[in-house]
């Protein structure tokens, strides 16, 4: 029987061509925007509107693919991309600086389905052989409500074919949710207790991941990383691709013989035998970048940031470098991401959130080092190797939810408090270097919770954000210094 919605090539391309830097509003001639009048979480409203006014046909769920172009079944996705946070601090914001909005869902997990496919086969592939991307701009450095939609331009479409080493790296991470599925049923009387489990593949899945847990009917995504790598690409950004660098455990080969080969050599001796050419600062000594040369040397890159290497961008990796005591101590905290309020102020599911994306996404590759005396120069740090943290569904479900249902709560109901900072010496009002009195709010600290949130500005003056009627600086998520210092002393070196 032939599909109902099937169109050639050109037909496709007039299509997208006449709604290029279209708002959606425009574009939105069905009038799928009605379903939102005073309902601001309605979920996937652009792609209704692709869907049903460029396209012709309704929204569904249905396991068969969405439309077919000259013959060849072709799955359609509609995604939001913005500028990072990091673009946005910048004057003029470009194209190249556009990342994706948030994941990608691709297919439901079907424990049922999934033990007796093939990769080939599956439907996990059949849904990303051939993609129809459309990119809208999500104007906005927060969430918006649904009805807001309306105002974003599409800013690009795409015929998407992943490369033959994407296909072969999704093939990785499929088998090894597949296997572990298998396992579950071969080995356990009550498969369904192990489900539960799946997060447990979270430091090895390079490109995909699994949300939301069960009994909630898991789904296949696209890691957020990995489709803003697909993002960039489309929008003329260059990756470097790293031969024969296709898994995980392919970066870890790589670490082990670093750290095998050079372990215990200082710095300047590590830069020496690597050939890295380095220059002194005015303290006499090399920047903390030095560790990202080394890493970028050690998988022979040409880049000069590992952000700009395909796999390590795909894979959400992080270089960071981590300079111990003898006794291996380290009480730096770390300044992760900007907490989005107007997200919070919808009320999401934890798992559809900010906190759990980041959490459940982001790895660090740690590059250790040890000072010989706390007035060491970083050259005369020896190399001590590498380790590789993620967080597992304990750390994310105990520690990320806590300061998630903290902040919610807080913010839902109106219960944020400012105090003027007393001194304990004095009795009175700390002074900041701006004239104002210091004032704190009631966030989580560090002292209740391994991830808390502090806030962080230019001055005492300068604070842009608004919630609850209280003035305050960005609010950001940290880590304490001492919960990664426990972490790392709790793996081994790669």
């Amino acid at each position: 029987m032939e599909h109902e919605f099937s169109y050639t090539s050109k037909e496709i391309n007039d299509k997208l061509s006449s709604i290029i830097n279209e708002t959606l509003g425009d574009i939105d001639v069905n009038n799928a925007f009605d379903k939102t009048i005073g309902k601001p979480k309605v979920t996937g409203i652009a792609g209704d509107v692709i869907e049903q006014s460029v396209l012709g046909y309704p929204a569904n769920s249905d396991q068969k693919p969405d439309i077919i172009v000259d013959g060849k079944n072709v799955e359609v996705k509609t995604t939001g991309v913005k500028y990072s946070t990091k673009a946005l601090k910048k004057k003029k914001q470009t194209v190249a600086d556009f990342e994706a909005k948030e994941p990608m869902s691709v297919t439901a997990v079907s424990p049922e389905k999934i033990v007796n496919e093939t990769f080939d086969d599956s439907n996990f592939w059949h849904k990303l052989e051939n993609i129809l991307f459309f990119y809208y701009h999500y104007d906005s450095p927060t969430t918006v409500k649904s009805w807001e939609y309306k105002d974003f331009k599409v800013v690009g479409a795409e015929f998407h074919e992943f490369s033959n080493a994407d296909k072969e790296r999704l093939k990785q991470d499929w088998e090894k949710v597949r296997d572990f599925i298998i396992d579950a049923q071969k080995n356990y009387s009550d498969p369904t207790t192990r489900y539960p489990l799946l997060g447990s593949l979270r430091k090895e899945l390079l490109l995909i991941d699994t949300a939301p847990k069960y009994p909630n009917p898991p789904r296949f995504r696209l890691k957020r990383s990995t489709v803003t790598s697909i993002i960039q690409e489309y929008f003329g950004k260059k990756f470097e691709k790293l031969p024969q660098i296709d898994s995980f455990s392919d970066i870890d080969k790589v670490l082990h013989n670093a750290t095998q080969k050079y372990r215990g050599l200082t710095v300047e001796e590590l830069l020496k035998r690597l050939n890295i050419k380095y220059t002194l600062n005015t303290s006499g000594d090399v920047n903390k970048n030095v560790a990202e040369k080394i890493m970028l040397k050690l998988f022979g890159s040409n880049a000069n940031k590992l952000n700009k290497i395909d796999i390590f961008q795909k894979a959400n990796l992080t270089l960071k470098s981590i300079v111990q005591t003898k006794k291996q101590t380290r009480t730096e905290d770390t300044k992760l991401f900007p907490i989005d309020f107007d997200e919070i102020g919808l009320d999401p599911d934890f798992e559809e959130s900010q906190f759990y994306t980041y959490f459940s996404e982001k790895q660090f590759i740690f590059v250790i080092f040890e000072e010989p005396d706390s007035d060491a120069k970083l050259l005369k740090n020896k190399f001590l190797g590498f380790k590789r943290v993620s967080f597992d569904d304990h750390f994310i479900d105990n520690y990320v939810h806590k300061a998630w249902t903290h902040t919610k709560d807080l913010v839902l109901n109106d219960g944020l408090v400012e105090e003027i900072v007393i001194s304990k010496k004095t009795g009175r009002p700390i002074i900041n270097k701006a004239g104002t009195p210091r004032t704190k709010l009631n966030f989580i600290k560090s002292s209740e919770n391994p991830i808390f949130v502090r806030g962080s500005g230019k001055d005492s003056k300068h604070k842009p954000l608004q919630v609850n009627g209280i003035d305050m600086y960005a609010q950001w998520i940290w880590i304490k210094g001492s919960t990664i210092n426990e972490m790392l002393n709790n793996l081994d070196y790669i």
